[in-house]
């Protein structure tokens, strides 16, 4: 008897030095498997960044700068945060202040127009726009497509109204290449107006910027220049094809009213949550989206579903109960639509130390699509660092990682070009551009299985970035 209690006492003790050694391991490597197997987990089984999004999108609704619904999100946003128990400030920022008023359009002549008709145009000003008089103006339609034309034609443009007529790719989006068709539409949306401003316009139109062919529009900022501010609006696609069909028979003029206003800056606020972290409290690991969106619908896709998706990591986190080496940023950016100037804001206070802003993450991609994996800022070889995380993710279906060398986030612009790494989800955008800046941006278009999926991966990555132990990229030539 005494032979097997002195067995045991031995095997008792090696069992606990196994379990002590196992916990120490298991806290010095806070990014083993079983964790982040854990917040996979524990975030795909929860509704609580879906209900936030109900939240935002029914009770908020539309965002723009300036707006009473953009106050209204920086409250709901800081106060949510404040109840998961994150340190929240209200970073103050200076942000653009422009209303639309009355927008109608109508076809008042063309070659062969019955007498008395008239053809309806669908439009919705752009961000900036000017106004036309009261009463409206009634001009001629010159179609340009591309720039190039517009400068050929130049003499022709003076006090008319020029329509840049440029199908959105819908083929390139389907292929993957969304982000690729939207630059180059968006161009004549953001140049084209200030183009044929300078060129004496009366006004100018754009085809609308996006894929559902459902006689919506599609807004969005125009980098239109006070004391240039010409009346400048988005048509539908099917109007615009209208329009270029009766220009083969001949002059086609319009008859335009727009009534937006560009009142004085407002002030609003960036929202700037911290999940604190351990040792290295300082530094920190952004994780965030854009507060504010457009005017037309309630910014389900644009943004809603990426302030939410960064809220809910720390809700991951808090739930689990698990404690982040650096700390974790959560920030509604305020103002990415039509001036980003919070995340100018945030650069412009952070850049004497921004050796303390570890990495940083922007959802800005919604989730009409399914999310796939992490697009990463980093230099080679700092993408093998993530294979764990991406081993992770893999029984969801999101282990895909995508290296560049420069991500180009529309509120981390800055801060990556002082050396911040930056990060995105990895999203199927080939829908996502029927809905954005347009009146279908609702809730409704939010697959509650994508956003899980979407959270998932956004608390997986931020966590691993809040706790890995090698630097990932500052000084490439240092790593082995």
């Amino acid at each position: 008897m005494n032979f097997r209690i002195n067995l045991v006492k031995p095997a008792l003790t090696i069992l606990a030095a196994s379990l002590v050694a196992g916990a120490a391991h298991a806290a010095s490597n806070p990014n083993d498997p079983a964790t982040l197997a854990k917040i996979r987990d524990a975030a795909m089984q929860s509704d609580w960044a879906y209900q936030r999004l109900e939240d935002m999108t029914d009770l908020v609704g539309p965002r723009l700068s300036g707006s009473v619904g953009a106050a209204a999100a920086v409250e709901q946003v800081a106060d949510t945060m404040r109840k998961l128990g994150a340190k929240v400030t209200l970073q103050p920022v200076k942000v653009p202040h422009w209303v639309r008023g009355e927008e109608k359009a109508q076809l008042v002549e063309y070659t062969g127009r019955p007498q008395g008709v008239t053809q309806t145009v669908v439009l919705s000003a752009l961000g900036g726009s000017g106004a036309t008089p009261a009463a409206g103006l009634t001009a001629p339609i010159v179609i340009i497509r591309d720039f190039d034309e517009l400068k050929a034609r130049a003499a022709e443009v003076k006090g008319k109204i020029v329509l840049f007529d440029v199908a959105f790719d819908q083929g390139m989006a389907d292929g993957g290449l969304g982000g690729a068709a939207y630059g180059r539409g968006s161009a004549f949306r953001t140049r084209g107006p200030a183009l044929a401003a300078d060129l004496g316009a009366a006004a100018a139109l754009v085809r609308s910027v996006g894929g559902a062919d459902y006689r919506i529009t599609h807004t969005g900022t125009t980098r239109l220049e006070d004391g240039k501010r010409i009346p400048a609006a988005a048509v539908t696609a099917e109007d615009a094809m209208l329009i270029a069909r009766l220009s083969k028979r001949g002059p086609v003029s319009m008859k335009l009213v727009l009534t937006p206003q560009t009142l004085p800056d407002a002030d609003s606020f960036n929202v700037i949550a911290d999940w604190p972290g351990t040792d290295k409290a300082d530094e920190y690991v952004i994780v965030s989206g854009h507060l504010d969106s457009w005017d037309l619908a309630t910014g389900a896709n644009d943004d809603a579903t990426g302030v939410t998706s960064a809220m809910g990591v720390v809700e991951t986190l808090k739930k689990l109960n698990l404690k982040p080496r650096r700390t974790i940023r959560v920030i509604a950016w305020m103002n990415e639509e039509n001036g980003g100037r919070g995340g100018a804001a945030y650069h412009q206070v952070n850049k004497a130390t921004i050796d303390k802003q570890f990495a940083a993450i922007e959802s800005d991609g919604g989730v009409a699509g399914r999310t796939f994996g992490v697009v990463a800022g980093v230099r080679p070889p700092y993408d093998k660092l993530f294979a764990p995380l991406q081993a992770s993710l893999v029984p969801i279906g999101a282990g895909a990682l995508t290296r560049r060398d420069v991500i180009g986030a529309g509120d981390l612009h800055a801060l990556e070009a002082d050396g911040v790494p930056s990060f995105m989800p990895l999203v199927d955008m080939s829908t996502y551009f029927s809905y954005h800046h347009t009146p279908a941006d609702t809730f409704d278009k939010v697959n509650p299985d994508n956003l899980k999926r979407h959270v998932a991966v956004m608390t997986g990555l931020t966590w691993f970035l809040a706790n890995i132990d090698q630097p990932i990229g500052r000084a490439p030539e240092q790593f082995k």
